[in-house]
């Protein structure tokens, strides 16, 4: 099992930038789908973005698309999600996490029930 740790959060204000980066640890990096959930006040857990180690095929919430990119050093067994323009309705506590790749369909679809996550990171946006 990886182990995940994030860091990079903080607070800015609306139209701000922030970069979250994920270490891996524990074991190999490995060929898996890796990204971020978040979990904002009084709703449920959303998967942020998410990408394929592998291929590097990426894929982000209709909530961000534009405004987030999620990357990797596979070096550093680094996952990164650099946010831009950010909104007050991004402020959440940021989840890394990582999913094996399922036998059948696209590589990500499993990622919804992750073997690993990291503790989480806040994220705070003020207008």
């Amino acid at each position: 099992q990886l182990q995940l740790e994030e860091s990079g959060g903080g607070a800015v204000q609306t139209g701000g930038s922030l970069q979250l980066s994920c270490v891996a640890s524990g074991r190999s990096y490995g060929v898996n789908c890796m990204g971020w959930f978040r979990q904002r006040p009084g709703e449920v857990r959303e998967v942020v973005a998410n990408i394929f180690t592998y291929g590097g095929q990426t894929t982000y919430s209709d909530s961000v698309k534009g405004r987030f990119t999620i990357s990797q050093d596979k070096h550093k067994n680094t996952v990164y999600l650099q946010m831009d323009d950010l909104k007050p309705e991004d402020t959440g506590l940021y989840y890394c996490a990582s999913a094996p790749i399922p036998m059948g369909g696209h590589p990500c679809s499993a990622f919804n029930e992750p073997d690993s996550r990291g503790r989480g990171i806040q994220v705070t946006v003020s207008s």
